[in-house]
């Protein structure tokens, strides 16, 4: 991928590399031998990218998780995925752009795949609605979810989300009712449910979906029930502390895993996903492939229960 966004904190890799750039143009234009002067610039490009990504933050995370040229769901699916139908509509509303699904295939497997979907312009982005899913994506999630345990199909969610869409409307046809009932109905489902967190998966909008019986994680996405912003407004009473609150939250992959919230860390491309769609893909779907498999293996009835047991566990009680 040609990443044109960059980070902040990437700022002494993007100097290097527009000093390369142009190194580079001069050397074409006065036909000149630079190519010892290229691999050191190159070389020390290298070696900051190592000590930057090597020492991420949880809020430089979070900005990778959000990166506008980080694969989504129907990437995702195009490359890991075969014989893809996608579905519409929750027969009660309409349809929603910002959740997408449909049975496919995964090594010849037949899957239901659910997944949250944003855009790459204007366009895309209005009719995906930001990847902000309204009550009617819930819905449609669920009535896949209710097909492929109809058929014996594993089923597979992919999380990217800010949250849900606050809007009146929404909250009008049912927002939270319709959350609530896919956290209860995913519970009790008696197939395989696979979860694999791909980019920021934020509030009640991620956990819509997120009710699995493995959930894997992506190296920097992150996942949590508030994005550090408004938990910052909440807590400190500006914005402008989200560093501070991104660390609070415990939102990354690593701290996921060492409190049992997720089971397993799936790496990306060194850099992050968006810069290498096809080996972030790669990485996934093997992930998913033995995990998938792992789970097929367990008892529908045994299943459901360490299900419930999985999540009623993550809550902690003191008197």
């Amino acid at each position: 991928m040609n990443v044109a966004t960059s980070f902040d904190f990437e700022k002494p890799i993007v100097d290097l590399e527009k000093k390369i750039e142009e190194l580079s143009d001069q050397a074409k234009i006065e036909d000149l031998d630079l190519d010892r002067e290229l691999q050191r610039l190159q070389a020390r490009v290298e070696d900051q990218r190592q000590k930057i990504y090597s020492n991420l933050t949880a809020w430089q995370k979070v900005q990778i998780s959000r990166h506008p040229d980080r694969p989504y769901a129907l990437d995702y699916i195009d490359r890991m995925l075969t014989d893809f139908c996608e579905l519409h509509g929750d027969r009660y509303y309409g349809d929603d752009g910002a959740m997408v699904g449909g049975p496919a295939r995964l090594e010849g497997e037949s899957l239901m795949v659910v997944g949250i979907q944003s855009g790459r312009n204007l366009e895309e982005r209005q009719h995906r609605n930001f990847g902000m899913p309204q009550p009617e994506g819930y819905r449609k999630a669920l009535r896949l979810m209710k097909m492929a345990e109809k058929f014996s199909m594993p089923i597979l969610t992919l999380v990217d989300t800010s949250g849900a869409y606050p809007g009146i409307e929404a909250e009008q046809r049912g927002q939270a009712e319709a959350i609530a009932r896919n956290l209860y109905e995913m519970s009790h489902l008696k197939v395989p449910i696979v979860v694999a967190v791909t980019g920021q998966a934020f509030s009640g909008g991620a956990i819509g979906i997120t009710v699995g019986d493995r959930i894997l994680m992506l190296e920097h996405s992150c996942y949590s029930v508030i994005v550090p912003e408004s938990c910052s407004t909440i807590l400190f009473k500006k914005p402008d502390r989200k560093e501070e609150a991104a660390d609070a939250l415990k939102l990354t992959a690593e701290d996921l895993k060492e409190q049992g919230i997720i089971d397993r860390i799936v790496p990306e491309p060194f850099g992050g996903a968006h810069r290498d769609w096809d080996e972030a893909s790669d990485n996934l779907k093997r992930c998913l492939v033995e995990t998938i498999a792992e789970v097929k293996s367990v008892d529908p009835a045994d299943l459901v229960n360490q299900r419930i047991d999985k999540f009623s566990s993550m809550a902690r009680f003191e008197e």
